[in-house]
């Protein structure tokens, strides 16, 4: 992506009333709402010595399942960021937008009632002095347990067709910075699909002009045990592609481009990481290194997700949806 000043167009944005319309429900139970480098050296990437806030919770020794409704003490999850930051922070970089972006809708929870292993995404977006960045607008998409994304206007590639997952618009958010640069999403652990690592895609805008787009993954061992082990995940064999052979976030990169994670006291995971913007859209932006395209996609039901997708491993999860100009979103 180019690293020139130029005004990107907000994403399409449903609110949770625009959507309700368009579903045509009265009442709805979905609410409303790098290369990174570690900004510092302490155990909890503060750089400060303190304790890490993580240490204090008690590990169940099992994953919830259920959804976002098993999160029953999500009131006392710890704030990963509570110790603070150091005074340098490098450059989150780009990473392909990929195919599968779609129109987003304003919330917090983003599943829509679907079942999975329940994750509370946290992040905290920066710029290059580590200071918080106010009113920033952090646009999420990822893939269901199954291997396929949501969206009637997400391409047939993401969704194989299927008429439950172009009717939905489950596992995409959108939200806005508070004053101290954090944002949360609730979701579920993402499923995989063929030549992909497990992933969660991210754009990060500011005053309708986008700074970042991006990807991150979770560890390898972690993605193993969920895929292997858990209801819903467990289905499908073991996947075809990890961090090490990923052709978007490499070997190279994985380390610095993957979630912390935490098992919480109810079964749910607390994965956190922060974002760094650059200060200004004048400033160089960087690309994740040892990064590719973005090869491979969710396959019909009946293959298991193996295989390519049409046209050999990279082909349709190269670039942009159609039409899609560099800064304008569909």
């Amino acid at each position: 992506m180019s690293s020139e000043t130029k005004t990107d167009n907000p994403s399409p944005v449903l609110t949770r009333r625009k959507l309700l319309y368009g579903m045509g429900l009265a009442a709805a139970a979905v609410p409303l709402g790098q290369f990174l480098a570690a900004c510092g050296e302490g155990t909890d990437g503060s750089g400060t010595g303190t304790p890490d806030p993580m240490d204090s919770v008690v590990d169940p020794g099992a994953w919830a399942t259920g959804g976002t409704r098993s999160m029953t003490a999500l009131s006392s999850y710890p704030d990963p960021f509570a110790a603070g930051l150091g005074s340098a922070c490098a450059l989150t970089c780009e990473a392909t937008l990929g195919p599968c972006y779609a129109t987003t809708v304003e919330r917090e929870d983003i599943t829509e009632g679907e079942d999975g292993l329940p994750v509370r995404l946290a992040f905290l977006i920066v710029d290059e002095t580590c200071k918080p960045i106010p009113g920033a607008t952090l646009d999420i998409w990822h893939c269901g347990p199954d291997g396929l994304y949501s969206g009637e206007d997400a391409s047939d590639f993401c969704t194989t067709g299927d008429e439950r997952a172009r009717s939905a618009r489950w596992y995409r958010g959108v939200q806005t910075t508070d004053a101290n640069g954090r944002v949360n999403f609730n979701t579920c652990f993402p499923g995989w699909y063929s030549s992909r690592t497990v992933h969660i895609h991210f754009t990060v805008r500011l005053n309708n002009q986008e700074y970042v787009t991006s990807q991150f993954v979770f560890d390898d061992a972690l993605d193993d045990e969920i895929i292997n082990s858990q209801p819903l995940y467990n289905t499908r064999g073991p996947r075809d592609t990890t961090n090490a052979t990923d052709n978007v976030v490499s070997a190279e990169s994985a380390p610095e481009y993957s979630f912390q994670t935490k098992r919480m006291a109810d079964g749910a995971m607390l994965a956190w990481k922060t974002i760094v913007i650059r200060s200004s859209l004048s400033n160089a932006s960087c690309s994740v290194p040892g990064g590719g395209g973005g090869g491979g996609g969710p396959r019909p039901p009946g293959d298991g997700g193996m295989g390519p997708p049409p046209g050999g491993r990279d082909g349709g999860g190269m670039g942009p949806p159609p039409g899609w100009d560099g800064g304008t979103r569909p």
